[in-house]
């Protein structure tokens, strides 16, 4: 079996992960996609728009993963819950995003932002997106320019994104906790989280009863790339479930993407996402939970 990494040769193709020589091919053949950038960082909200301002690919917009990214809140539907679909139509159509458009997204978090995004424009409907592997480091490294500022403002008056039927599949807390023990269920946070033995930013400290522990950073390498495609696979494999069987779940459903995308570039495409995750979980002093 091979162990090339399971990056994209062209961007002909919705691949999930696109490499930076190939994506610097579609920029000199004139065939440039459209753009978001992710970058976040959950102790400074501002720091990933400071940091778009200093540099991003030319012509990206920014994704802000609590204004753009998530709906409002109620202290019982976690920290990053899904925006409406009609919201997020509105804003995706503000970007310029139609059907044909091409979308890659990207961050300089090792994807842990723009697998969020790659996800939520599935959810939309929207086969055509790739997350740029290894993201903006890669990108540099590659030689690929990038520009300083504000970036393109958003389209005045553009038309929604026509919501088509959702490419991915989700679970609610009830739906979960009612399945419980019959589905493999992944939690993409730290180990030492999962365990309970810290908690610095929800309700209560532990998981979700049966849940298995897949940090999302063991899905890459040294690099920050993505792992080659059959490691991947190994790796979902030995949780001895086919791959309709898989919930990821992480804190706040943003990481828990990052597994979800692993498994589809490794070819295991069809798990679930229970978006509310730990943090909707836990605001619940009613639902169980374990640890250790």
């Amino acid at each position: 079996m091979s162990s090339a990494a399971p990056r994209a040769e062209s961007l002909e193709l919705p691949a999930p992960l696109v490499s930076a020589a190939s994506l610097r091919e579609a920029f000199a053949a004139g065939q440039v996609p459209v753009l978001l950038d992710c970058s976040f960082d959950l102790a400074d909200p501002q720091a990933g728009e400071r940091a778009f301002a200093l540099a991003h690919l030319p012509g990206a917009r920014h994704a802000h993963l609590d204004r753009d990214l998530s709906g409002t809140k109620t202290g019982r539907n976690g920290r990053h819950p899904l925006p409406a679909r009609a919201d997020w139509a509105a804003r995706l159509g503000q970007w310029g995003i139609t059907p044909a458009a091409h979308v890659v997204v990207y961050d300089a978090q090792g994807a842990m932002y723009a697998a969020r995004a790659w996800w939520m424009l599935r959810w939309a409907g929207h086969a055509a997106v790739s997350v740029l592997d290894g993201g903006l480091q890669a990108w540099r490294e590659a030689g690929g320019p990038v520009e300083a500022g504000a970036g393109d403002p958003a389209i005045a008056g553009a038309p929604p994104y026509p919501l088509g039927e959702s490419l991915v599949r989700t679970v609610d807390a009830d739906a979960l906790q009612k399945s419980l023990g019959a589905v493999t269920l992944l939690d993409a946070r730290a180990p030492e989280r999962f365990r309970g033995e810290v908690e610095p930013l929800d309700a209560r400290a532990g998981h979700i009863p049966g849940a298995r522990s897949r940090f999302f950073k063991d899905n890459l390498d040294a690099s920050g790339r993505f792992r080659p495609a059959d490691e991947l696979r190994a790796a979902y494999r030995a949780f001895g479930a086919s791959p309709e069987r898989f919930v990821h779940q992480c804190g706040s459903g943003v990481t828990a993407c990052h597994n979800v995308l692993a498994m589809e570039a490794a070819g295991l495409g069809g798990s679930a996402l229970y978006p509310g995750s730990w943090s909707e979980w836990s605001s619940d002093p009613t639902r169980p939970v374990a640890v250790g």
